[in-house]
């Protein structure tokens, strides 16, 4: 007597190629040997054993055994014999149009000093609007001929630069900053003497050129919060017996040079930005009567950006740039 359908034994048919086929297992990425792709590349590209072996600088043995690895790690032929030679199967077909983009990440990563080059990147820069001034002229055209794809982005800002250097909100910091503390390094880029900045036609020209005749001008300084600290020039003047140097601040060098331009103001600035400003603005450039501290400007880095091709090219760039800004 036949049983009924519910009690009969379940029988389950499985059609290849079916969801509910047994897949065969992914391999575990650690255990891949990335040199087989390239073999696989050379493979796919020549289909002939001995040509692939030749590309790559390997033994025809030693090609073939690659294969055969091949054929395992992807459970398919690859290659099959044809009546003109090896032919690529179906999977193979597939690997020979995801291989090239593959591979040329993989070449990327692995190669970053010509990557960081040739692609879009971006570097963040500190320093005052003053010493932008000297050094963007000069810097700019150098990375656009040798680096157009560097996007470059400056921060007047130099206050709290250590810290945003170390947590990357900067990558590099200019101006005049003293010893680099443990993890950080830095780099002269050059020293300059300090100027007197009036209107091309002041009266004080006309007078004989004393520290008395110099410390009976009004001056106007340069203080925000770039954190640069050439304005201290007047500090270290008071310390020098030069009385009355209780110069008008203002925000910015380009300000300050208006303001002389207009007015019988004087302004005290490394002789490098002096010049620059002068270029532009009817004014004079006069040594002052007493000879100041030397101003020294400095490239400061963290140790984190110190070893990266990218960032050293840069760095470089940016001292040849400081040299020629006299």
């Amino acid at each position: 007597m036949d049983q009924p359908a519910w009690k009969r034994p379940h029988t389950r048919l499985i059609v290849e190629g079916s969801d509910a086929a047994q897949r065969p297992q992914m391999p575990n990425l650690a255990s891949v040997d990335l040199n087989l792709l390239v073999d696989l590349e050379a493979l796919l590209r020549y289909r002939n054993i001995t040509h692939a072996a030749q590309h790559v600088g390997r033994s025809q043995p030693a090609m073939s055994r690659a294969l055969s690895r091949l054929r395992g790690m992807f459970n398919d032929d690859l290659l099959v014999r044809g009546s003109g030679g090896l032919v690529p199967t179906l999977m193979a077909e597939r690997l020979a149009k995801m291989l090239p983009s593959v591979l040329d990440a993989i070449r990327q990563t692995v190669n970053c000093s010509v990557a960081s080059m040739e692609w879009r990147w971006k570097v963040t820069m500190a320093m005052p609007d003053h010493q932008a001034l000297v050094l963007l002229p000069r810097l700019l055209p150098r990375l656009r001929e040798r680096a157009p794809h560097l996007d470059m982005v400056t921060d007047p800002v130099l206050a709290g630069a250590l810290r945003r250097l170390e947590q990357g909100e900067i990558d590099l910091a200019i101006g005049q900053i003293g010893a680099a503390p443990p993890g950080y390094l830095r780099r002269k880029l050059y020293a300059d003497r300090f100027t007197c900045l009036m209107r091309h036609d002041h009266p004080v020209l006309e007078q004989e050129w004393t520290i008395g005749t110099f410390a009976a001008l009004r001056h106007v300084a340069v203080a925000s919060e770039s954190n640069d600290r050439f304005h201290q020039i007047y500090d270290v003047l008071g310390e020098s017996g030069v009385p009355n140097c209780d110069p008008i601040v203002v925000s910015n060098v380009l300000t300050a040079a208006v303001v002389i331009a207009a007015t019988d103001l004087v302004l005290i600035v490394p002789n490098r930005i002096a010049a620059q400003i002068a270029a532009m603005l009817p004014l004079a450039l006069v040594d002052p009567p007493m000879e100041p501290k030397p101003y020294e400007v400095a490239l400061i880095w963290h140790e984190r950006c110190h070893r990266d091709p990218g960032h050293r090219w840069l760095r470089r760039e940016i001292t040849a740039a400081a040299r020629t800004a006299g």
